[in-house]
């Protein structure tokens, strides 16, 4: 597949979260680079004002706001007369599907991505994939309609965008393991015990990335690791014992590739989004753009880390879901949002996460191919089980 544009021509993007960390960071990116690229389309859910600034600044050909109050209040304003505002069940489908739109940026947190990643591929898209709950959902049938449809997946996290490109060194049957790399976020180095009484302000103190409050919980109890490793199994088609976490708290390399003749090529550069975000909207092409550069005369040491699995349980729990597949990713994705959002709430404590996470995908009812309107109904289950889970603790204590 012939992935570089044609000469004079830029390449129409569709942004899926515009208004989110990984939105704005591919705006910025697209201003960088305005005879290579385009933004398209625009999405975001609530963040209606955002978007119309954005609106106004871009001039995209297509907009849609998935929360029906804030889609009231954003169409209440005028917009640029080349703008069309997409609203109900299809508008997203509307955007993503027009033959114009070459790259479709899926960067909405959480389940609720996978609808946009699922119809962009169904329309036989390259997709740039910034939603790894797609993948930890839905993985082997992400996969079969990508090849289906003839659409691309480019990763877009920045783990899985190192080891896709050190990959372009060798075939994939030459791949011995692959090596993610965690910063092990605000509490590397801590014990369980000293984080028993940890608040919602401490564990969204991150040392080295700026993310959305969602993800950057997910990075203090490492589930966002146990994630990616659900995510590389099926992206790049690898055994569980292919994949390995080490922590690196300076966040430099983004992750290794090893070969089977024993050479590991890794992929460095500053914690800064827009790299791999850029990588994926030009690949295969590389240009000058506004991704921070290494500062080599002040780089001293980069330094690794075997991850505590006691500590960090969450962990254990990627590899096996891994292993086993079927139903057990979009289980323990939907438990995980519904503990994280509970826990910033302060209706659960910061160990509880992955206790509820076990306890739900431990007596979850097992499928091992099902159906997407099944891994739907697992997803709400699961939700479902984590607020009885929080009920019975709760009144329990009153007891």
């Amino acid at each position: 597949m012939n992935l570089s544009p044609p000469a004079g021509s830029r390449r129409r993007i569709v942004v899926l979260g515009s208004t989110g960390s990984i939105g704005t960071s591919c705006l910025k990116v697209i201003d960088a680079l305005p005879e290579r690229l385009q933004a398209w389309g625009l999405s975001a859910h609530s963040r209606w004002e955002e978007l119309l600034q954005q609106v106004e600044h871009y001039r995209p050909r297509y907009v849609s706001v998935t929360d029906p109050q804030a889609a009231r209040a954003f169409a209440r304003h005028p917009l640029p007369v080349e703008t069309r505002l997409l609203d109900g069940d299809d508008a997203i489908g509307a955007m993503v599907s027009d033959p114009e739109v070459d790259v479709v940026l899926t960067a909405i947190v959480g389940a609720a991505g996978l609808t946009g990643t699922w119809l962009a591929l169904q329309a036989g898209k390259t997709v740039a994939l910034a939603n790894k709950e797609t993948l930890v959902m839905a993985g082997p049938l992400v996969m079969e309609l990508a090849q289906k449809k003839n659409a691309r997946i480019l990763p877009v996290d920045s783990e899985h965008s190192a080891i896709f490109q050190a990959m372009q060194a060798g075939q994939p049957r030459e791949i011995h393991r692959i090596v993610l790399t965690a910063s092990g976020g605000p509490f590397r180095g801590k014990k369980r015990e000293d984080l028993a009484n940890i608040t919602p302000d401490q564990a969204l103190q991150h040392p080295t990335w700026s993310m959305g409050r969602k993800i950057t919980i997910d990075s203090a109890t490492m589930m966002n690791k146990a994630l990616e490793i659900i995510e590389a199994r099926w992206l790049f088609n690898l055994r569980p014992e292919q994949i390995q976490v080490i922590l690196h708290p300076e966040s430099v390399v983004h992750s290794f590739v090893e070969f089977t003749d024993g050479s590991v090529l890794a992929q460095l550069s500053p914690p800064d989004m827009c790299l791999p975000i850029q990588y994926a909207l030009t690949y295969p092409e590389r240009v000058d753009g506004p991704a921070k550069r290494l500062q080599w005369d002040e780089l001293r040491s980069l330094n690794f880390q075997q991850p505590d699995l006691e500590t960090f349980p969450a962990l254990r729990l990627g590899y096996e879901v891994a292993r086993r597949g079927g139903t057990c990713g979009a289980v323990l994705n939907a438990a995980n949002e519904a503990a994280v959002s509970a826990f910033l709430e302060g209706e659960l404590s910061f160990l509880d996460i992955p206790r509820v996470c076990r306890e739900v995908l431990d007596h979850h009812h097992y499928s091992e191919w099902p159906t997407l309107s099944e891994l739907n109904a697992q997803d709400r289950w699961s939700r479902q089980e984590v607020l009885r889970w929080i009920t019975a603790k709760a009144h329990s204590r009153i007891r």
